[in-house]
């Protein structure tokens, strides 16, 4: 398995549980669980990611700026969160929150696969695509059992 392969599997996850979230309705069992998951899973893949895929590009020339524009934008993630964390589930805002989530998250899935895969996909040997799959991995599967 690549690092790209590794990072699509982790893509349609949070891909499954924003259209799920956007499904809940109210301050309900199910939004919490949803969106305590959802959280867990981006926060995850971010720091994972940003270790085994951003910062290794980041050492080479083609790497910079794609590496910087994605960490970019899993801050703005992390601060949609912060904002869904601090308003009530009720409220017709906290929806409307969850809504920008889901579209910068699939913004940000659709750039990397369409567009910072393939320049890494020329920057990086073949065994680096498949170390940095188990490095990216076992992190992330770390990162998640890690009680909140």
């Amino acid at each position: 398995m690549t690092i790209f392969e590794a990072l699509r599997q982790s893509h349609d996850v949070q891909r499954k549980l924003c259209a799920s979230l956007l499904e809940t309705v109210g301050d309900s069992p199910e939004r919490q669980s949803i969106f305590q998951e959802l959280k867990a899973v981006l926060t995850s893949h971010a720091a994972a990611e940003e270790r085994y895929f951003y910062r290794p590009l980041m050492d080479q020339d083609g790497g910079m700026q794609i590496s910087r524009h994605a960490i970019a934008e899993h801050h703005e993630v992390d601060e949609l969160i912060e904002q869904l964390d601090e308003t009530e589930m009720s409220s017709p805002g906290w929806l409307a929150t969850a809504k920008k989530l889901s579209e910068k998250v699939h913004h940000h899935l659709l750039e990397e696969e369409h567009g910072f895969f393939q320049q890494a996909g020329k920057l990086l040997t073949d065994t680096e695509k498949n170390r940095l799959a188990k490095d990216y991995l076992a992190d992330y599967e770390r990162l998640l059992a890690e009680p909140a």
